[in-house]
C-alpha cells in the first residue's frame, strides 16, 4: 500500500507539472538572436558593432538564459544591400534557426528582411529602418519598428520648431524617396501650424560640393533651413552652412535626421545651434546615464538612439518569452504588446497593434562649445514631443490596425 501511495503521489505531481512543462517551450532548446547590421560602411558607427554590443549587454543583464535555455547571438553584415541582407535573413531563419533578427539599417534592406520574416513566420525588430510603410501598407504581425520613423522625425521636429517661432522654412532635400518623404511630411506640418515653406533645393545623394544649395537656402532668409537628408549629405550641409556663417546670420538649421555620433564627428563649432529630434539622449537622467556609461566602457563612445533601442527591444523580447512560457513568435509578440515599455530608453512607450513602438521624443539643440561642460555633453533639451503627437494614429493601410 505504501508503494502504491508513493506511486499515486508521483502521478499527481507529474500531472501538476505537465502543464508547466508544456508551456515552457523553446524551439531547438536555444533562443538565438541575429544582429543584422552594417559593420564597415557609412551606417556602421550609429549601428554596427554598437548594436552588437547593446544586444550582448541585454543578454548578459537578463542572465544569459530564459526558461532554462541559453540565449545566443549571431552577427551578419548586410553591406547596405537588400539582396545580401535578404540572403542572410533567409539562411538564418531556415538553416541556423535564428528566432529574432534586430537592427537592420537602411529602409530598403529592412523592408526586404521584413518580407522574409513574414514568409518564414519569424520575428524581426528594426531600429534603424525608418520607412513609415514598415508599419503602414507593409505591416506584418512578425515585424516591429522600435525607435523612430520618417513621419515622427519630420512631424516631431517641424511641429515643435514652428511652435517655438520657427515659422518660415526652406528645405535642402536629398533627391530620392527618403528625402522627399521627410520634406513632404514636414512641409504639411509647417503649413498646418501657420508657417510658410519658402522653397526647396534637391541635391543628389552624395553630392561632393553642396555650396550652391546651402547658399540658396541662406538667400531665402527663411528662419529655419530644414535638412531633409541622410548621410553623407546631411552632415556636409551642416558643415558647409557653418563655414558660410548661416548660424551667425540668425538662421537656424533643423536636421530631420541626425545622430549624436554625427554631432561628435562634426564637432560643436560646426554643429552648434542645430535643432533635431531624438528618441534618446544619454545624458537625460540617471537611468540614461547609468546604462550609457556601461556602454561607453565597452565602445569608447556614447550610444545612438538606435543602439539604445536595440537593448530596450531585446530585453522586452526576452521578458515576453519568460512570461509567455514559449518563444512561439506570435505569442511573444502578443505578450510584448500587453505591457507598457518604460525603461531607460523609452518614456510612455507601448507596442501598438500595428507593431510600432510609440514613445515620447525630444526636441534638442546642439550646444555651443562654451556651453559643453564634459565629453559628449552636446544637447540642450528644449521640449518633449508626446509619442501620439509624433507618430500619429495607425495607418489605415495596415491590415493589423483597428478600423
Amino acid at each position: 500500500m505504501f508503494a502504491r501511495s508513493i506511486s499515486r503521489l508521483g502521478l499527481v505531481a507529474a500531472a501538476l507539472l505537465a502543464p508547466v512543462a508544456a508551456l515552457a517551450q523553446i524551439s531547438d532548446d536555444v533562443v538565438k538572436i541575429g544582429v543584422l547590421t552594417d559593420m564597415t560602411g557609412p551606417a556602421s558607427t550609429p549601428t554596427g558593432q554598437g548594436s552588437v554590443t547593446a544586444t550582448q549587454m541585454a543578454i548578459d543583464d537578463f542572465g544569459g538564459t530564459v526558461l532554462g535555455k541559453p540565449i545566443s547571438i549571431v552577427v551578419g553584415d548586410h553591406q547596405l544591400k537588400p539582396d545580401i541582407g535578404g540572403g542572410i535573413a533567409r539562411r538564418w531563419y531556415d538553416v541556423e534557426q535564428v528566432d529574432l533578427i534586430v537592427d537592420v539599417p537602411v529602409s530598403a534592406v529592412g523592408l526586404a528582411v521584413q518580407g522574409i520574416a513574414n514568409e518564414k513566420k519569424k520575428l524581426f525588430i528594426t531600429h534603424s529602418t525608418l520607412a513609415a510603410d514598415f508599419h503602414g501598407k507593409s505591416c506584418s504581425p512578425y515585424a516591429m519598428q522600435w525607435v523612430i520613423d520618417t513621419r515622427s522625425l519630420a512631424v516631431g521636429t517641424a511641429q515643435a520648431v514652428v511652435k517655438r517661432g520657427g515659422d518660415s522654412w526652406f528645405f535642402i532635400t536629398d533627391d530620392y524617396a527618403f528625402g522627399h518623404s521627410l520634406e513632404r511630411d514636414a512641409s504639411a506640418v509647417v503649413t498646418k501650424n501657420g508657417g510658410k515653406v519658402l522653397g526647396s533645393v534637391r541635391p543628389p545623394l552624395a553630392t561632393p560640393d553642396l555650396s550652391s544649395f546651402v547658399l540658396q537656402a541662406q538667400a531665402s532668409k527663411a528662419k529655419i533651413i530644414g535638412i531633409a537628408a541622410g548621410p553623407p549629405n546631411n552632415m556636409n550641409e551642416i558643415k558647409t552652412a557653418a563655414e558660410f556663417g548661416v548660424f551667425k546670420g540668425g538662421q537656424q538649421m533643423a536636421a530631420l535626421l541626425a545622430l549624436i555620433t554625427d554631432i561628435h564627428s562634426l564637432g560643436l563649432p560646426a554643429a552648434q545651434g542645430l535643432l533635431l529630434t531624438t528618441s534618446f539622449y544619454w545624458d537625460m537622467d540617471d537611468k540614461t546615464r547609468e546604462w550609457s556609461k556601461r556602454y561607453f566602457a565597452k565602445m569608447n563612445r556614447m550610444p545612438t538612439m538606435w543602439q539604445a533601442g536595440v537593448y530596450s527591444s531585446v530585453m522586452s523580447y526576452l521578458n515576453a518569452i519568460k512570461e509567455a512560457g514559449t518563444d512561439e513568435p506570435l505569442k511573444v509578440a502578443a505578450k510584448m504588446r500587453e505591457k507598457p515599455v518604460e525603461d531607460f530608453f523609452s518614456r510612455n512607450g507601448r507596442l501598438r497593434e500595428d507593431n510600432l513602438m510609440v514613445h515620447d521624443l525630444w526636441l534638442v539643440q546642439v550646444k555651443k562649445p562654451e556651453e559643453s561642460k564634459y565629453p559628449w555633453d552636446y544637447y540642450q533639451i528644449l521640449a518633449k514631443i508626446s509619442g501620439d503627437e509624433a507618430f500619429g494614429p495607425p495607418d489605415p493601410a495596415c491590415a493589423m490596425a483597428k478600423k
